[in-house]
């Protein structure tokens, strides 16, 4: 299946802060793998779901609201996961299963995640062009 671009709903914000300690951060599991935290990433709470995102990508793709509620901004290029697998990230690995969206910031594959079909298809929508 070919990859499909999406935008975020509109009115979808997320809380975050900014993980600004020195040191080596932190592991975490999540997503079926181990994650790691580096200094200057980003602790995000969406929707009841708590993460971290990578700082030059949360720089790159979201933006600032009010306080610590931000939105995403950036499109995002998703397809639909026919088998179970995983997926790389820049914390860790996301395990995904058939029916779930692997999702990419960038077009070239290189910034991945997956997401449950119900989570995605509640905070995304079809791009226009």
């Amino acid at each position: 299946m070919a990859l499909r671009k999406y935008k975020r709903r509109p009115g979808a914000t997320v809380y975050a802060i900014r993980f600004d300690f020195a040191g080596a951060g932190f592991d975490y599991e999540k997503w079926g793998a181990s994650q790691h935290c580096k200094s200057g990433d980003w602790i995000v709470l969406n929707d009841g779901d708590t993460y971290t995102v990578d700082a030059d990508v949360f720089g790159r793709t979201y933006r600032r609201v009010d306080g610590a509620t931000y939105e995403k901004t950036g499109n995002v290029w998703a397809e639909q996961a026919s088998t179970d697998g995983a997926v790389p990230t820049k914390e860790g690995r996301t395990h995904y299963t058939a029916g779930d969206y692997v999702v990419f910031n960038d077009e070239s594959k290189t910034d991945g995640y997956a997401m449950t079909r119900d989570k995605f298809e509640s905070m995304y929508e079809a791009a226009e062009g």
